[in-house]
């Protein structure tokens, strides 16, 4: 059995929308709808939970109530970590993929290769290569070395793991600060395999992601 829990409890700052970014809608749809709609569609995904904050509860029930995999609509917690570490005791399936719902133009194929990586492997997540060059930062913001493009990846998400094993990361690590579910599979010594991700994958978090999303929506 596979869940998939959509995180969506972020406020979006960055969007300037003044409520949570994932209520605005792509060509009339809703973000949360798109996200959830691509899990639905995939013939792998058994269940979905979604997580989002209690003033946005209602909203998130009210607007994806059509899917017909939803399972729960359940509270995050103060942090994405904790956020997410309540939708993976919420969740049933042997295998989970945690997903950033701004992250809502995710493909059918990118879905399969990290669930069909993540059997293979143990554990899996989608990157891009970086398109630019990158550079180290000192504390005075001067360019401290150039880092080796060919050994960097851009994670994306889903990133599917054993349920247990991102339980157990996500319990033993309460007080670390991290940004993906990955980084805290890591401190356990969990190898993570690089599936293909896709550039169109993109996560809205700029009113500008908005118009680029549309974009690829209409292409």
């Amino acid at each position: 059995m596979v869940s998939a829990i959509i995180v969506a409890g972020g406020q979006g700052r960055r969007m300037g929308a003044g409520k949570n970014k994932v209520f605005l809608k792509l060509l009339g749809t809703e973000i949360i709808v798109r996200a959830a709609a691509a899990f639905e569609e995939n013939e792998h995904i058994d269940e979905i939970i979604i997580v989002t904050s209690k003033d946005d509860i209602c909203e998130c029930k009210k607007i994806t109530k059509q899917n017909k995999k939803l399972a729960a609509v359940v509270l995050g917690g103060e942090e994405r970590r904790d956020s997410v570490y309540n939708g993976i005791k919420a969740a049933k399936g042997d295998i989970v993929l945690i997903h950033d719902a701004a992250r809502c133009l995710v493909s059918q194929e990118l879905i399969d290769n990290v669930i069909a990586d993540c059997m293979r492997y143990g554990a899996a997540a989608p990157g891009v290569s970086p398109k630019d060059t990158i550079k180290a930062a000192d504390e005075n913001g001067f360019i401290a070395g150039t880092i080796d493009r060919e050994k960097t990846c851009l994670i994306q998400t889903p990133q599917a793991f054993y349920r247990e094993v991102i339980k157990k990361a996500h319990e033993a690590a309460k007080d670390v600060s991290v940004t993906d579910d990955c980084a805290l599979a890591e401190r356990m010594g969990v190898r993570i395999k690089i599936s293909p991700g896709s550039y169109d994958n993109i996560k809205l978090t700029t009113p500008e992601d908005l118009i680029i999303a549309e974009r690829i929506l209409k292409k």
